[in-house]
């Protein structure tokens, strides 16, 4: 199974540290945070990584290069000067993640999730990773019914975590060009052909200089490398 980060974001919320340096190549205990989910990815198993590209990109795949000192493959998706959304990052880059189902990670996400577990996976359009909603996200994204499917609408919803897999078929018919993957998620779960499941472990995500210092704090503690 190939893997895909999305690290074409802006990052607004991170200025000024995002205005000379792209989001994904901030540093947490001394390493980049693109670093610390490639080197999970790598020791999960997932050895080809696609890397979508806009803002300041071309410091990313200068860094990275073909991604062999992290004993990866690296392929990129530029996406120009704008970023093309999560579905169009997804779409433009269909031609190099292949015909079979597909890892996708945020590049903004700090995470301990297992993430050999989904090599195997079998899904219909999709399956995600869900968590507990975070103090600035409280009302949830999803909810999950008693046989792991995603719904719309529950009683209790839960944060979509930024970790999925996706089947091509999800994006069949989709024209290239900037799109949300909310909506593309919401008519699929209509149809309940997305699965998903509920992570307790450690998950954060990295949208502000606190949390990028938060996470900081937490690698250095130990608890997680």
């Amino acid at each position: 199974m190939k893997a895909m980060i999305l690290a074409a974001g802006r990052g607004e919320r991170m200025r000024p540290l995002t205005d000379h340096t792209p989001k994904p190549l901030l540093l947490a205990a001394d390493k980049a945070l693109i670093v610390h989910t490639i080197d999970q990815l790598c020791q999960a198993g997932f050895t080809e990584i696609v890397i979508n590209l806009a803002h300041l990109g071309e410091q990313i795949k200068h860094f990275l290069g073909n991604g062999h000192r992290f004993k990866v493959a690296i392929e990129y998706s530029d996406e120009g000067d704008s970023a093309l959304e999560t579905a169009g990052g997804i779409i433009k880059a269909l031609p190099l993640l292949g015909s079979s189902p597909f890892l996708v990670v945020n590049g903004d996400i700090a995470t301990d999730f297992p993430f050999a577990s989904l090599r195997t996976l079998e899904i219909n359009l999709a399956h995600l990773i869900l968590v507990n909603n975070p103090v600035h996200h409280p009302d949830g994204d999803f909810g999950l019914d008693q046989t792991n499917n995603v719904v719309n609408d529950a009683p209790v919803k839960l944060t979509f975590s930024g970790i999925g897999v996706y089947s091509p078929a999800l994006f069949e018919g989709c024209l290239p060009g900037k799109q949300k993957l909310a909506p593309l998620l919401r008519s699929a779960i209509e149809q309940q052909r997305i699965t998903g499941q509920k992570f307790e472990g450690f998950w954060l995500d990295i949208g502000t200089p606190e949390r990028l210092l938060e996470l900081d704090h937490h690698y250095r503690r130990g608890t997680h490398s």
